[in-house]
């Protein structure tokens, strides 16, 4: 009998759509993968098992199967994201237990285009930190269960690392896609504003919150992307020569990056090279204000989610987020520091086609209980392990995390690809020679 678990989301399309594989097989197959490895990850919030099985059979009957991208592949939701039937709880106490009366936007694409939703992912409290843990559940690096699969999508991330699906749906408003996928050594597009439907809580972080899709392989990421974003690009690619540039520089003053991710994008830069693209060093123009910038985006962001539900109920580093962020909000909905930012890097990406950076500065931090300890010290803890994404979530500029090298522990290194507005695509095409020259694993030896 075939294995359906393990194999990547455009297999099991294909597969269903051939009907070599039943949706409900494979739905089956990954539930009991679930069902076997969630008590050591902590990837789910909500599992929907009969309910999926269900919809699987649906999918089996749809007279459109043969032409569905995504004909009965599983899929896990992040929760921040509504699911019709369900409940959105976001990570908190806080939030009302009321299902959903329709499906957002992103997940209504993803079951058009024949995919399951098998669950809802665990979160950090309303989507604020690098960590993922709380009153829910804590989510785990499937490499290294030790460590915390990252945040705000650590649970997507998990559940795709752990084999449990795979594809996953999360969001991104300061790196909560790139940052688990880095830690999880998965692939994952932020795209730029606009690309894909947001409609992430209230105001999308002031329009730098985005969905998109975590992977294990570049085909299956730009295949949900384009299911996600309503157009499918049947062009055939050709590799294109790029002007590339390398910096290993933290954006953040005071925050320097380790080895081995500054060793990853130099290595990831001569395998480059070494395909014929244009790389050379070069540093963006961040701003000495670039920190201060991002901190009040993120508490005011948080402001905001944080208003009409019971601070009696939210945990103490929120709350304090939210007080720190609630002086904030207006000088943020101004838009002025992002405009200033996209006006000052403009020069920059006309020079360069794609900015390369290592992912990360340092691996994740321990699976520990981060929301019951202070404010400032789970601060610091995001701050030093994670200031490589923001600048491009002020400036809703796309931007991909790609496995590449590993860490001393085993686990996933990665690097991050930024591009200029619109060039998703080009961002993929760069990311799958990466993929091609060095193949990853792709997901983690759990058994």
């Amino acid at each position: 009998m075939t294995s359906w678990v393990g194999r990547t989301a455009a297999e099991i399309a294909a597969a269903v759509r051939e009907k070599r594989a039943t949706p409900h097989e494979v739905v089956a197959e990954h539930l009991a993968r679930i069902e076997r490895l969630e008590g050591r990850v902590g990837a789910f919030r909500r599992l929907r098992g009969d309910a999926a099985l269900a919809e699987a059979d649906q999918v089996a009957n749809r007279a459109d199967l043969s032409e569905l991208p995504l004909a009965g592949v599983p899929v896990a939701v992040k929760d921040n994201l509504a699911v019709r039937g369900e409940s959105t709880r976001i990570g908190s106490a806080a939030t009302p237990d009321t299902p959903a009366d329709h499906d957002h936007v992103t997940v209504a694409r993803l079951r058009a285009a024949g995919a399951v939703v098998v669950g809802l992912t665990n979160v950090p409290e309303l989507c604020v930190f690098g960590t993922t843990d709380g009153v829910h559940g804590t989510a785990r690096n499937p490499w290294d269960t030790t460590r915390t699969a990252g945040g705000s999508s650590g649970g997507s991330a998990a559940a795709v690392a752990a084999g449990m699906v795979p594809i996953a749906l999360g969001n991104d408003g300061m790196g909560s896609l790139r940052i688990p996928a880095a830690n999880c050594g998965l692939v994952t597009i932020k795209p730029g504003h606009g690309t894909i439907p947001a409609g992430i809580s209230d105001g999308d972080w002031f329009g730098m919150s985005e969905n998109g899709p975590l992977a294990t392989t570049v085909e299956d990421a730009r295949l949900m992307f384009e299911v996600l974003a309503d157009h499918r690009d049947a062009r055939a690619r050709q590799p294109a020569t790029r002007r590339i540039a390398l910096s290993l520089r933290s954006p953040l003053l005071g925050v320097g990056v380790s080895r081995p991710y500054a060793d990853a994008a130099r290595d990831a830069a001569a395998l480059l090279t070494r395909a014929g693209h244009d790389v050379r060093p070069a540093e963006p123009p961040y701003p000495w204000w670039l920190g201060t910038t991002s901190l009040a985006h993120w508490t005011a962001g948080t402001a905001v989610d944080a208003e009409g539900l019971d601070p009696r109920r939210l945990t103490r580093r929120t709350r304090v987020h939210a007080t720190v962020g609630r002086r904030l909000v207006k000088s943020v909905r101004s838009g002025a520091r992002r405009e200033q930012l996209r006006r000052r890097m403009e020069p920059f990406f006309a020079a360069h086609d794609v900015l390369l950076t290592p992912a990360l500065a340092r691996r994740g931090p321990a699976a520990a209980p981060w929301h019951e300890r202070g404010w400032l010290l789970n601060l610091l803890a995001n701050t030093n392990y994670s200031p490589m994404t923001p600048p491009w979530n002020l400036t809703g500029w796309p931007a991909m995390a790609v496995p590449f090298g590993t860490l001393p522990n085993g686990a996933p290194c990665a690097v991050q690809l930024v591009g200029r507005p619109g060039s998703e695509l080009e961002l993929l095409d760069v990311a799958g020679q990466l993929e091609t020259l060095r193949p990853w694993r792709r997901t983690a030896p759990l058994g």
